[in-house]
């Protein structure tokens, strides 16, 4: 069994993946910013008695990295994996979106992952074994119009993990990126809302393809299963698709050249509805036509 730290563990996937580690008998390193304002992992803990250790850790800190992953280690002596999950979700096209936007969405979901790799790194090339998943989406291949920050931050994070894997490899380590599609998680309640006023209104789009996805309420256990898979040796792949969605989403943008990617979104509603049932069998017309809002998962 494994000594697993995961970030990003107060909510959603990363709640999921700490508990369905736990669940197989791995020893689990649960880190989020507040714990105490979010209890939910410490009490299914305790109800199940599971080997959870909640700790207090922000991504974007280095110090408070290193004094998890001290704690981490004074108690168990090694680790043997990074779950780099701890991620935001924004919206926004180019033109509209601060930069503070920008700045703050790879501060977190790429530079927050650097720097817990860069904080776990020694102990496990020093052990010359280990694994590190990191975390990243469907959308970090799938580059689309009012999603750019968030893409952005995921394709950067991919970048980044063939890199690592390319270098770590000679010290027995392995990188895996797990890549979900839509997952019924809060962060969609979280979304950046866009301005009543903006020039940019295919963005619709974008909510009326996530509403119609969540439809299926697609649990984050399914990720959790994927992040375990690879952490046993049943999946050796690099990339691992997780979610009904994932895979199909990724091999449609394959399919398509860039320029034809770049101009299905610039095509009218009713085209694009047309477009948007063949390919996924969904009729999002009523999602276009209504006001959407998307709430947390109970």
């Amino acid at each position: 069994m494994a000594i697993v730290l995961v970030t990003g563990t107060s909510s959603g996937i990363g709640l999921a993946t700490a508990t369905v580690l736990a669940r197989a008998g791995h020893t689990v390193y649960a880190t989020m910013r507040n714990p105490q304002k979010s209890p939910k992992l410490i009490e299914l803990a305790e109800k199940e008695h599971l080997p959870i250790t909640v700790l207090t850790m922000d991504v974007n800190n280095s110090d408070s990295i290193k004094e998890a992953v001290a704690i981490l280690m004074n108690i168990e002596g090694h680790i043997d994996a990074l779950v780099n999950n701890a991620g935001i979700g924004a919206m926004g096209s180019v033109e509209e979106t601060p930069i503070e936007l920008y700045r703050e969405v790879m501060e977190t979901n790429y530079l927050g992952a650097i720097r817990c790799i860069q904080a776990v790194l020694p102990y496990l090339r020093q052990k010359r074994a280990g694994t590190i998943i990191n975390i990243t989406s469907v959308a970090g291949k799938l580059w689309g119009q009012s999603h750019s920050p968030y893409c952005a931050s995921k394709a950067a994070l991919e970048a980044l993990s063939e890199s690592l894997a390319q270098e770590v490899a000679q010290f027995n380590i392995r990188v895996a990126v797990v890549e979900p599609g839509v997952i019924d998680t809060a962060i969609f309640s979280k979304e950046t809302e866009i301005p009543a006023h903006t020039h940019y209104h295919y963005y619709r789009r974008l909510q009326a393809l996530f509403a119609a996805s969540l439809e299926n309420h697609v649990p984050p256990e399914v990720v959790g299963n994927v992040v375990k898979d690879i952490l046993e040796g049943r999946s050796t792949s690099f990339r691992n698709p997780a979610g009904p969605d994932a895979e199909g989403l990724i091999q449609w943008r394959a399919s398509l050249k860039d320029e034809e990617w770049v101009q299905s979104h610039n095509m009218d509603d009713e085209t694009w509805l047309a477009h948007a049932k063949e390919a996924f069998g969904v009729d999002m017309r009523k999602y276009l036509e209504s006001d959407i809002k998307f709430t947390a998962p109970a």
